[in-house]
């Protein structure tokens, strides 16, 4: 298995091989970027009125086959910037041009808002970029910062994935190119397998399984993002909020709400306004001049609440929670499902405490992140996300450094396996990023605590301390499962839609074996017995056969279904159908009828994943 510098080196090597195929199949092609990317690679072409498919992929593969076997050396050579917009310029390479032309006119600066991968050579703090740096390999020649392998020959196992339609620079006034995904791996066997997870991520996808299990949908007339959820949606919903409500207020947390819209003087003074104006919902009155904006976050209101009266050191710590809806106006480019939406829900959470209760608020946020994913089956480890050196944050250095530290020491005291990035902090505070892997070993962004300096000193909180002095508090932000709707599009994914019984929206199925009035009735009293339990029962009384009705059933993916009839109504004995990956003994017996319900409410009060049957 190839280090993953290697692995960066061949993924880098296989854009430009792809690139050059392009180029000898399509000698008019006009070339972005094309950087490594998880997995793989991809490079933004311009081919004018000539548009890709995936019938394409083959003899592209072909071509790139006959550029590996020609192993031709990867020569890396370096030219005056000047030099370079010229050889961009005679090749008929506009979008090289551009991007020469913006490295020489503001250097550094501008590098880092391009693609690294493609630039020439820059210098560390250089206001403006002299020489830069090219590979050739055969007759392919590209502007570019490497690295790569020695020579094409040696690439590992790669396979074209995708086109897609990608504005030049992300910018959605320039030009679209057409983006060509590949994936890519050390060895033909690795390659394999992670098509074959890419398959199984197919049949997994959470707007395939939202439309066949009847959980969500989304309506033109509501509008783009804006999803809808099903009463069987809106059980999963439900059930995630009650436990990741429970948990919290386990440690201390009070729900509070807050209304959907808000001055926009609130997110002026918390800071939001000047980052992020252009994503908010705007609302008109027509009652009075208020500028009014939908909620995009509930920090803000947060410390509202707080400052509504004085406060001692012996109330400290304040937790508050609210399970709230947050209205961001995204793109509609960047819209997928529910991982992307406009209305998010979010299990938010602040502390507002002092500085000597940071550690153990942050350590009872941490045991109840890591509680709240063994439950659900998904391995963590953390990322903390730090500032970088731009002035895209708020508040002194001092804090930053204060509150970076006391993030890791926390991290490192739980015995959390960790990474560190810089510049994936919020703009108020650094965050510790879980990150979650799921059931085909992708990992997700889910749960995040931050600690925040800037915010309660934005908004002139403070409490008394116990010498009578005014203090500022420490906030402390939290969400569990982040975002509800992004949430759910990994845990559905996760499952499989094969949901365990405290989450199904249908926990039991009772079938009956015909419609004779007196199994009618026996099914309808079961029904209402495990209703009185908390179960969520439905009755499948259709004039079709048991068969049949077996298998809408394990179309639904329903962990129990039990089968009534003239037998059962005498003996008060059940035999229920296990969904098979919940099974643990073989072959399951009959159980009473009460017997069987008690185990069911036994296993999804205590949410396990298996039965007990």
């Amino acid at each position: 298995m190839a280090d993953q510098d290697q692995l960066y080196a061949m993924r880098h090597s296989l854009a430009h091989i792809m690139a050059t195929a392009i180029q000898h199949l399509w000698p008019e092609a006009k070339f972005g970027v094309g950087p490594v990317v998880e997995h793989g690679f991809y490079y933004d072409v311009d081919l004018g009125d000539t548009k890709l498919s995936e019938d394409d992929f083959a003899k592209i593969e072909a071509e790139m086959q006959s550029v590996i076997q020609a192993n031709n050396v990867f020569e890396r050579f370096t030219k005056p910037v000047d030099e370079a917009i010229s050889w961009a310029e005679q090749a008929g390479q506009p979008y090289k041009v551009e991007l020469l032309n913006d490295l020489k006119r503001a250097g550094t600066t501008i590098a880092k808002d391009l693609n690294a991968d493609e630039l020439g050579t820059i210098a560390e703090g250089d206001s403006q970029v002299d020489e830069v740096s090219f590979y050739k390999n055969g007759d392919f020649t590209d502007l570019c910062r490497g690295p790569h392998v020695e020579s094409t020959g040696k690439v590992g196992a790669f396979k074209l994935q995708r086109v897609s339609g990608a504005y030049w620079r992300g910018n959605e006034k320039n030009a679209q190119m057409q983006r060509i995904y590949g994936v890519a791996f050390a060895t033909p066997k690795e390659l394999r397998q992670h098509l074959d997870m890419l398959e199984e991520a197919k049949k997994r996808d959470h707007r395939k399984l939202g439309q066949e299990l009847d959980l969500f949908l989304f309506s033109d007339m509501v509008g783009s993002g804006l999803p809808l959820f099903t009463p069987r949606g809106t059980v999963i919903r439900d059930q995630l909020a009650l436990f990741t409500n429970s948990m919290r207020e386990r440690y201390g947390f009070e729900k509070v709400w807050t209304p959907h819209i808000t001055k926009k003087d609130l997110y002026e003074a918390s800071g939001h306004w000047a980052k992020f104006g252009d994503e908010l919902f705007l609302v008109k009155s027509q009652e009075t001049s208020d500028e009014l904006v939908m909620k995009p976050m509930n920090c803000p209101h947060h410390t509202r609440i707080y400052a509504s009266r004085p406060r001692s050191y012996r109330d400290m710590p304040v937790r508050y929670l609210e399970t709230t809806t947050d209205y961001r106006d995204e793109k509609t480019g960047e819209l997928g499902g529910l991982n992307r939406v406009r209305a998010l829900t979010q299990d938010d959470s602040h502390v507002f405490c002092r500085e000597d209760q940071i550690e153990i608020e942050i350590n009872n946020l941490l045991a109840a992140a890591g509680e709240l994913y063994a439950t659900v089956g998904m391995q963590l480890r953390v990322r903390l996300s730090y500032r970088d050196e731009s002035d895209a944050y708020l508040g002194p250095q001092e804090l930053w450094d204060a509150a970076q530290t006391q993030l890791k020491n926390a991290v490192v005291a739980n015995q959390l396996d960790y990474y560190e990035q810089t510049g994936e902090a919020a703009f108020y505070g650094p965050k510790i990023d879980f990150m979650a892997t799921d059931a085909l070993g992708r990992e997700h962004q889910v749960a995040t605590v931050q600690l925040d300096f800037v915010q309660p000193e934005r908004f002139g909180l403070d409490y008394t301390a116990e010498d009578g002095s005014k203090q500022q508090p420490v906030m402390i932000h939290s969400a569990l499962l982040g975002s509800v709707e992004r949430f759910m599009s990994v845990y559905i994914e996760h499952t499989g839609g094969k949901f365990p019984v405290w989450t199904a929206p249908e926990q039991i199925r009772i079938i009956t074996l015909n419609q004779d009035d007196d199994v009618v009735g026996y099914a309808e009293q079961l029904r209402r017995q495990a209703f009185d339990l908390g179960l969520r029962v439905t009755i499948d009384n259709a004039s079709e056969s048991v068969g049949k009705k077996i298998r809408a059933a394990e179309l639904y993916k329903i962990p129990y279904t039990v089968v009534i009839g003239q037998k059962e109504i005498e003996t008060g004995q059940v035999t229920p159908r296990v969904r098979a990956d919940m099974a643990v003994n073989e072959p399951i017996r009959e159980h009473s009828f009460e017997e069987f319900l008690g185990t069911v409410a036994n296993e999804a009060r205590a949410r396990v994943l298996k039965t007990s049957l």
